[in-house]
C-alpha cells in the first residue's frame, strides 16, 4: 500500500490489528506494509498498546525473537462487563418475555449485532488462558452467541444438529436427555466438522438443567475432544443444584425467579460476575 502519514498508518494499523485477533504479524509485515522503519512501527505499536491498555479494548502482547511480532487479544474489563449484562438483565426482565415453562424471549436480543460483539468480548476475555481449537454450539439460537465468540479468539464453529444432514455426510449421532424436560432427544456432528483430540469451548444460549450441554460433552467423548470450557448466556437458577447435570461454566446471567402469574421475572449477573 501506499506510504502514509503517521497520523493515517497509526489509525489503519489500529483496525488491522482490531480484524486480526490472536493473530501473530511480525514487524517485518508492517515495515513492508507501511514501506517503514521497524524503530517507526515499533513505536506506533507501543502507542496503540497504551491505549489499547487504558481503554480496556484489549491487550497487545510482543514476542521478541525472528519470529516474534505483535498479537492483539481482545478483553473487556469488569466493570464495563457488569454494566452491558446488567442492561441485559433489565431487559430480560420485561414481563412481555416470560414464555411457557419458565422460558425468556432472548431471539430479538441474540439478533443485535453490538450486543453480540459485547458478549463475545466477554466471553473470549473469561476463556482466554484457556487452549482452545474451536467452539461449538448447538442449533439454532447458541449460533450467533458462538460466531461473536469464536470471533474474538479468531477460531472455527462447529454447529451440533438436531438431526443428520445429507450434505455433511457421515455424522456422529448420540442420544441424550433433556434436563428440563426429561425427554430423550438426539444431536448429531459430522464426522468432518471436528478433528479428534480437538479442545472444544462449549458456548449455549439458555441453560436450566444442562441436559444439552452435557448431551454435547457426551458428543465430544466421541471424537477423542476435551471440553475447554463452558460458556452459557443465561442460566436458570430454578434448577436445584441436585437436578444441575455440570457444575464447571461460566455464565453471564442467571434467571433466579419466575411468577408465571403476574409475569414478574428476576435476572442477576452471572457466576462470571459472582465466583
Amino acid at each position: 500500500m501506499k506510504k502514509l502519514k503517521r497520523s493515517a498508518r497509526l489509525v489503519e494499523m489500529t483496525q488491522y490489528l482490531l480484524s486480526r485477533p490472536h493473530t501473530l504479524i511480525s514487524l517485518t509485515a508492517f515495515a513492508d506494509r507501511y514501506q517503514s522503519a521497524k524503530s517507526s512501527i515499533s513505536e506506533d505499536l507501543a502507542i496503540i498498546k497504551e491505549v489499547f491498555e487504558e481503554e480496556g479494548i484489549g491487550q497487545l502482547q510482543t514476542l521478541a525473537g525472528a519470529a516474534g511480532g505483535v498479537r492483539y487479544i481482545p478483553r473487556m474489563p469488569q466493570e464495563p462487563a457488569m454494566e452491558i449484562i446488567q442492561g441485559v438483565c433489565r431487559e430480560l426482565e420485561l414481563p412481555e418475555r416470560v414464555l411457557p415453562g419458565g422460558y425468556l424471549y432472548m431471539t430479538d436480543m441474540l439478533g443485535q449485532p453490538g450486543l453480540l460483539a459485547d458478549v463475545g468480548r466477554i466471553f473470549a476475555t473469561a476463556f482466554a488462558d484457556r487452549r482452545i481449537d474451536v467452539v461449538m454450539t448447538v442449533e439454532t439460537k447458541g449460533i450467533p452467541l458462538a460466531y461473536a465468540t469464536a470471533s474474538c479468539l479468531n477460531l472455527p464453529v462447529v454447529i451440533v444438529r438436531r438431526d443428520n444432514k445429507v450434505t455433511e455426510g457421515s455424522a456422529v449421532s448420540i442420544n441424550y436427555v433433556s434436563g428440563s424436560n426429561k425427554r430423550i432427544q438426539t444431536m448429531s456432528l459430522a464426522r468432518r466438522a471436528l478433528k479428534e483430540q480437538s479442545r472444544v469451548l462449549i458456548i449455549d444460549d439458555f441453560m436450566k438443567a444442562g441436559g444439552t450441554v452435557q448431551g454435547m460433552m457426551d458428543l465430544l467423548h466421541e471424537f477423542n475432544a476435551t471440553v475447554a470450557g463452558v460458556g452459557v448466556f443465561v442460566e436458570s437458577g430454578e434448577v436445584g443444584t441436585e437436578e444441575r447435570l455440570l457444575e464447571d461454566y461460566v455464565s453471564l446471567a442467571k434467571l433466579t425467579a419466575v411468577d408465571m402469574k403476574t409475569k414478574q421475572t428476576t435476572v442477576v449477573p452471572g457466576n462470571y460476575f459472582t465466583s
